[in-house]
């Protein structure tokens, strides 16, 4: 069973929905924002209290709507798997699809299964392969989380989110606001338009054409490992189980 995590809360998802909306409709009184700026910083202490101590991390980002069976739930897996097998706890947004699947292989696999997950007014339900289950009600405070504990990103085949949080990470290391870990691009024929938009920007000088460096396009499993392996492992000279310094620069 995972130990799950969630705020005490007498609101419905419903209500949870409608005050975050209230929030990002423009100004408020100012006892709202400030009631809402306090809540935020006790989902981040609760945050950091929960994942400080599951590390280090790799983050698998994907799409909740590729299930068990399909081609790219099996690789998922095996990419879950073969994360544990380095020494890695393998964490996710804990819903369904490929992130169970990533959860699942590490399971499988020995290793520690962890997510970040997010409340909605629909019911998602979590996936039944994690150690520990962290609810949080904001996106950007599971986007922090997710980027703040993972020494490396694997980025499968996914929607609007999953793309969300690949140049989110993309841009913070483009922009030196964390350290340059490694950030793995898997499935060239899913996301071939897509890398070749970002060639396109690179000739027309919107990015340099040093950026497409930031990612590894792969199909391998083996050559996503070999270097992670790398440029997270060996570059940060990480170690099972122990939480390491903190990636953000600056910090800790």
């Amino acid at each position: 069973m995972a130990d799950t995590i969630k705020e005490k809360t007498f609101e419905t998802p419903e209500e949870i929905q409608a005050k975050e909306r209230l929030f990002l409709e423009g100004p408020r009184s100012r006892l709202a924002e400030l009631r809402n700026i306090a809540r935020i910083g006790w989902e981040f202490i609760r945050v950091f209290r929960v994942l400080h101590f599951v590390g280090p991390c790799v983050t698998v980002f994907g799409s909740a709507r590729f299930n068990e069976g399909h081609e790219h739930y099996e690789v998922t897996r095996k990419i879950g798997a073969s994360l544990a097998n380095i020494g890695f706890t393998v964490m996710t947004g804990g819903g369904p699809g490929l992130m169970e699947a990533a959860n699942r292989g590490a399971r499988e696999a020995g290793g520690h299964s962890v997510a970040c997950s997010i409340e909605l007014p629909f019911e998602q339900d979590s996936n039944p392969y994690l150690d520990k289950n962290l609810f949080v009600r904001y996106f950007f405070v599971r986007k922090v989380a997710l980027v703040k504990y993972s020494y490396a990103f694997v980025v499968v085949p996914g929607g609007f989110g999953t793309l969300d949080e690949l140049f989110e990470a993309l841009t913070l290391i483009q922009t030196g606001k964390i350290k340059d870990f490694p950030v793995v691009l898997f499935g060239t024929e899913y996301w071939q338009n897509l890398i070749e938009q970002m060639h396109d920007m690179a000739e027309a000088k919107s990015i340099d054409v040093t950026d497409l460096d930031l990612l590894l396009i792969t199909d391998s499993v083996e050559d996503a490992m070999n270097h992670i392996q790398i440029h997270a492992v060996e570059k940060y000279k990480l170690k099972k189980g122990k939480p390491q310094k903190s990636k953000i620069l600056g910090e800790g």
